[in-house]
C-alpha cells in the first residue's frame, strides 16, 4: 500500500484529498505547510508527494527543490489554484512529474496519482535489476538478452581489457561502452568518444593525436587530441570500421606502444587509455576484403560484446517506452503522458528497424504531437506509418506526421489545429476555449495572434 504526503495550507483540500485517497486504499499523511512537510519527509518514507505551489511559510517550488536534493527518486505532483504556464513549466523543470490545477477533480487526482506511482515502480524495478547485475548504467531492459549483456559488462568492466562492441545502429552501443567505463576502476577518469565515420579522413589523425600550431593549414594553435584528453580514462571509438587504412596503422602502433605524437611534432607523449571500440559492420568480413587491418582487429577484439536488436527483446518495449516517455515529457515541457495497453501492443507489433533510437524518436513525436494525456493505438499507428492492421504505409494521412515539415512547423500546425477545434467546440467563446485548453485567456490570445487566428 502506497503512502502519500499531502502538503497544502487549505484544510478542506487536506481533508478532501485524504478521504478520496483512503477510499482507494492509499495511506495518507498531511502537512499544513512546507516546513512541516519537510520535517515529515525527514522522519518517514513516502511513495508520493502532493504539493501546493502557494504555501504560507515556504514557496512550494522551493520545497520541491529541497525534496529533489534529498530524495530525487521521490515523485512530486504540484497543485495550484493560481497556475500559469510559466509556473507549470518551471515545476516540471525542477523535477515535478505532473501538475494539477485547482479546483481539483477527484477522478483526475486519482489518475495522476496512479500514473506517478507506476513511474516510481518502473524506476525502482530497473534500478533493482541493475543492482542484481552488479551494475550502475543508464541502460533499460529486463529481458534475457539484456540480463546476459549486464552480466558481460559486470565481468568485463573491472579489467583493462579492450572491448569491441558490435550491434546495429540504434541498439545502444555507446550506452554499453559508458556502462563499462562507469563500472570500471577508471570511472573517475574521463570518458571521451570519437565517431570515426563523422571525422573527415584528412583530420582524423589530428582529432585522435592532436597537433602543433602551424602544422597544417588552419592549425592556428596547439590542440590536444582525444587520446590525451582520455588519459587515465576511456576512449570510445565509435564506428571504428570506417577508419581509413592509413590511420588504422597509426592506431595499431599506439595500442602496441602506449605513446602518441601530435601532428607536426616528434615528441612522444605517454598515454594510459583503455580503448573501447564499436561497429555496426562485420569486421571479420572487412579484414578479408582488405578494408580493415587484421592485426588491428585482433588488438581491438580482446573481449567481444554484442548488443541485441530491439526486435530480439520485445518484452522490454513497454519498460523502454514508459522510461522514454517520462524523459520526453520533461524535455519538451509536457504533462506526463501514458500509453494504453493497446498502444503498447501496437509498439510491440512493430519491428523497429532503427532499434531503440527509432523507438525514442517515435515516443518523442507522440509526446509532442498527441494532445491527449493518453496515447492510444491509432496515435501509435499514425506515428509509425502503419495502417489499422499494422502494415506499413507510404505515409500517414495525418498532416502532423508529414516528414517534409520542419519540427517547428509541425508544432505550429498542431497548436493551430487544437486551438481551432477548441474554439469550434466552444462556439467561438475564447474564455471557454482557454479553459478547455488549460491556458490563461491572455496567453491564448497571444497564441492566436502568433498563429494567425482571428
Amino acid at each position: 500500500m502506497a503512502t502519500i504526503l499531502i502538503i497544502d495550507d487549505e484544510q478542506n483540500i487536506l481533508v478532501t484529498l485524504a478521504r478520496a485517497l483512503k477510499l482507494e486504499d492509499y495511506r495518507t499523511e498531511v502537512a499544513g505547510g512546507g516546513k512541516i512537510g519537510l520535517e515529515k519527509l525527514a522522519k518517514q518514507s513516502f511513495d508520493l508527494v502532493l504539493l501546493d505551489v502557494m504555501l504560507p511559510d515556504i514557496d512550494g517550488l522551493d520545497v520541491l527543490q529541497q525534496i529533489q536534493a534529498s530524495n530525487p527518486e521521490l515523485p512530486v505532483v504540484m497543485m495550484s489554484g493560481h497556475a500559469t504556464v510559466e509556473i507549470a513549466v518551471k515545476a516540471v523543470r525542477l523535477g515535478a512529474v505532473d501538475f494539477l490545477e485547482k479546483p481539483l477533480s477527484s477522478e483526475k487526482v486519482l489518475v495522476t496519482v496512479a500514473n506517478a506511482l507506476k513511474l516510481r515502480r518502473l524506476v525502482e524495478e530497473n534500478r533493482d535489476l541493475k543492482s542484481l547485475a552488479g551494475l550502475q548504467t543508464d541502460m533499460v531492459g529486463q529481458s534475457a538478452p539484456m540480463v546476459a549483456l549486464y552480466d558481460q559488462i559486470r565481468m568485463v568492466a573491472p579489467s583493462n581489457g579492450r572491448v569491441l562492441i558490435t550491434g546495429e545502429n540504434g541498439t545502444g552501443k555507446e550506452l554499453a561502452a559508458r556502462a563499462i567505463h562507469e563500472n570500471s576502476l577508471r570511472a573517475k577518469g574521463p570518458f571521451i568518444k570519437v565517431n570515426c565515420a563523422a571525422v573527415p579522413h584528412d583530420l582524423i589523425e589530428s582529432e585522435l593525436f592532436g597537433h602543433e600550431k602551424g602544422s597544417f593549414t588552419g592549425a592556428s594553435q596547439q590542440r590536444r587530441g582525444k587520446f590525451e584528453l582520455a588519459n587515465s580514462g576511456t576512449l570510445f571509438l565509435d564506428e571504428v570500421g570506417d577508419m581509413p587504412l592509413a590511420m588504422q596503422a597509426k592506431l595499431l602502433r599506439v595500442l602496441q606502444e602506449g605513446e602518441i605524437e601530435r601532428v607536426g611534432s616528434s615528441e612522444t607523449i605517454v598515454v594510459d587509455v583503455r580503448v573501447i571500440a564499436a561497429t555496426n559492420q562485420n569486421l571479420q568480413a572487412a579484414t578479408k576484403a582488405g578494408r580493415f587491418r587484421e592485426d588491428l582487429y585482433y588488438r581491438l577484439n580482446v573481449i567481444p560484446i554484442h548488443v541485441p536488436l530491439l526486435k530480439e527483446r520485445k518484452e522490454d518495449i513497454q519498460l523502454l517506452a514508459e522510461h522514454l516517455m517520462e524523459i520526453a515529457c520533461r524535455q519538451n515541457n509536457r504533462r506526463l503522458k501514458t500509453i494504453t495497453p493497446q498502444g503498447i501492443q501496437s509498439l510491440i507489433a512493430h519491428d523497429f528497424p532503427g532499434n531503440v533510437r527509432e523507438l525514442k524518436n517515435s515516443i518523442e513525436r507522440l509526446v509532442i504531437m498527441v494532445p491527449s494525456d493518453e496515447i492510444k493505438p491509432g496515435d501509435v499507428e499514425r506515428c509509425l506509418g502503419l495502417d489499422k492492421h499494422g502494415a506499413e504505409t507510404e505515409g500517414s494521412d495525418d498532416s502532423f506526421y508529414q516528414s517534409d515539415l520542419a519540427l517547428k512547423e509541425m508544432m505550429a500546425a498542431a497548436e493551430r489545429a487544437f486551438i481551432l477545434k477548441a474554439l469550434s467546440d466552444c462556439g467561438g467563446h475564447v474564455t471557454n476555449a482557454a479553459k478547455q485548453l488549460g491556458l490563461e485567456r491572455s496567453h491564448l490570445y497571444k497564441k492566436m495572434k502568433s498563429l494567425g487566428i482571428k
